[in-house]
């Protein structure tokens, strides 16, 4: 995809629609309920008709659950205590249907699409099903230069936008990411402290839980990198600079799920740095964004806090793989059938005793 391509697919990222988000509150106040007594999920099916266009909205199904993979540099400098290798075995499990993604995925009857996009090491087995998409085999080292060049970063996102087209022309009604990358949660932390105006010390968390001191070499590591990228950059130096392959995938893969306004689950504090990056780039995307979960890693309430979004699960989670995410997809949908399903006060012959004051 050339840069060209992808501006026009940047413009198709439209607003969402006032007139049905109205109409999707309007119903919701007409419903055998209270008003406001379904929380959340009141807000999220007015969400729902907004991204759709529609009141109600369409279930959002099928679901597709994309998992990118790419390796990163930054673990020559010790910031995580497990190997490199670790990545392109995971991946293997993946495609063995082996991992905690693959089997919520079955529990929400969800597909699980797993993409090489940067993985820096020799895939064990068959992997059957894997897309391989490998743009580079890994990043650089963040700590010293840029993660990645323009061409990469063009490239990787590309792979994201090809992959959210691929599950859209299957049928897919509903977008959830999913990422593995030992070494990654160093590259978002970079990028949420960038995107956010956030200092080291309020987006580094300990990932798969370093020590004292790994966290303090890691937290320098980063201060390096937001030294050498200034204040002045574009979103795509940004990127480059900071981010990793799988997480530029990601945003590609926001933006096109965006310009076809279909709602997009994301993930934990990988996932929320990739969508910090897709609205740096398509600001509209931002409010096709449905939170699945709150990480752990502190990052990820620095960043759904500059995203204004809210969780809708908070269970400590901090395994990625898109496994929060995918948690949330019955609440998704179940917010949508609310809206569909259930009885008016007029439908049902309830008497609305209703004070608005």
């Amino acid at each position: 995809m050339t840069d060209e391509l992808f501006d026009e697919l940047v413009q198709r990222v439209r607003a969402t629609s006032d007139q049905a988000a109205s109409d999707g509150r309007a119903l919701q106040d007409q419903l055998t309920k209270p008003r406001g007594s379904l929380g959340v999920l009141e807000d999220l099916g007015v969400q729902l008709c907004a991204i759709a266009g529609s009141c109600p909205p369409p279930v959002p199904e099928p679901v597709t659950i994309a998992v990118f993979a790419g390796d990163h540099g930054v673990v020559a400098e010790g910031v995580t205590p497990w190997p490199q290798e670790v990545t392109a075995q995971m991946v293997a499990n993946f495609c063995g249907e082996g991992a905690a993604i693959n089997v919520i995925a079955r529990h929400v009857g969800a597909e699980v699409v797993v993409v090489d996009v940067g993985v820096a090491t020799s895939i064990p087995g068959p992997a059957s099903g894997l897309l391989r998409r490998n743009v580079a085999l890994g990043t650089k080292n963040l700590a010293f230069e840029a993660a990645m060049t323009s061409d990469e970063v063009a490239a990787a996102l590309a792979v994201g936008v090809d992959v959210a087209n691929g599950a859209l022309a299957r049928g897919a009604g509903l977008l959830v990411t999913g990422d593995m990358g030992i070494g990654n949660t160093t590259a978002s932390a970079a990028l949420i402290a960038a995107l956010t105006g956030s200092s080291p010390e309020q987006v580094t968390g300990r990932g798969t839980g370093i020590d004292d001191e790994t966290l303090a070499r890691k937290i320098r590591v980063i201060e390096s990198a937001l030294a050498r990228l200034g204040t002045e950059a574009s979103p795509r130096r940004v990127l480059a600079e900071l981010g990793g392959l799988e997480i530029a995938a990601m945003a590609g893969f926001i933006i096109a799920g965006a310009a076809a306004r279909v709602p997009i689950v994301i993930d934990g504090v990988i996932a929320v740095a990739a969508a910090l990056c897709a609205g740096s780039l398509a600001p509209a995307s931002r409010s096709y964004l449905i939170a699945g979960h709150r990480s752990s890693a502190p990052g990820a309430t620095v960043g759904l806090g500059h995203l204004e979004l809210t969780p809708l699960l908070d269970l400590s989670l901090r395994l990625g793989e898109g496994s929060g995410a995918a948690l949330a997809v019955p609440l998704v949908q179940a917010a949508a059938k609310i809206l569909r399903e259930m009885a008016t006060f007029e439908s049902a012959g309830v008497s609305d005793n209703e004070v608005v004051e």
